[in-house]
């Protein structure tokens, strides 16, 4: 094999373009983001009968939300968005059945799913909405009970068992029948 003049037959070294520095850099971020995504996801969702997991927030209001120090109550959790158009619509409905159902010993909370804490609560002064609510700004408590959007409703028994999971915007009547359901056993 004849060699071009000047050459020893070493590979000489060239140097990379900005171009393709650039390209293996947004490779490797775009790789990064996807396997901290995949980590970061939702749990696996929860199965009516299961327990469902602990948690604390601080309330809009300063108050302390923590729903396990309340045993023999039910709850109702609303993850919601105020960019989100089914969580408006839905909201005057759970507003209405919280008031019909706070005295009977349910007690609703909302958790404010990826939204900045001051659009949440603009939107909860928007709808009126009365009950505790709180921001998840790192979304742990979203994971934990396997929230992939909003709107998504649980209604969890005197035990603290999951009784329902509504996925998607809920009406009065969808929540008021499971409601009297756990009130009337």
């Amino acid at each position: 094999m004849e060699l071009p003049p000047g050459s020893d037959g070493q590979r000489t070294g060239r140097a990379l373009s900005p171009a393709v520095i650039a390209g293996g850099v947004v490779a490797v971020l775009v790789l990064a983001l996807l396997i901290y995504g995949l980590a970061a996801g939702p749990a696996a969702g929860l199965e009516p009968g299961s327990p469902v997991p602990e948690f604390k927030l601080v309330a809009f209001d300063g108050s302390s939300i923590d729903p396990h120090a309340q045993p023999g109550r039910v709850l109702v959790l609303n993850f919601f968005a105020s960019w989100c158009d089914p969580c408006q619509r839905e909201a005057p409905a759970l507003e209405q059945v919280w008031r019909e159902y706070q005295a009977r010993g349910v007690q609703f909370y909302g958790i404010a799913y990826k939204d900045a804490a001051a659009k949440a609560q603009a939107f909860l002064d928007q709808f009126d909405v009365t009950y505790p609510s709180g921001s998840d700004p790192r979304n742990t408590i979203a994971r934990a009970y396997g929230v992939t959007g909003v709107p998504e409703t649980f209604v969890i028994d005197q035990q603290g068992l999951l009784v329902r999971q509504f996925l998607g915007e809920i009406t009065a009547d969808q929540l008021q029948q499971e409601l009297d359901k756990l009130l009337s056993d």
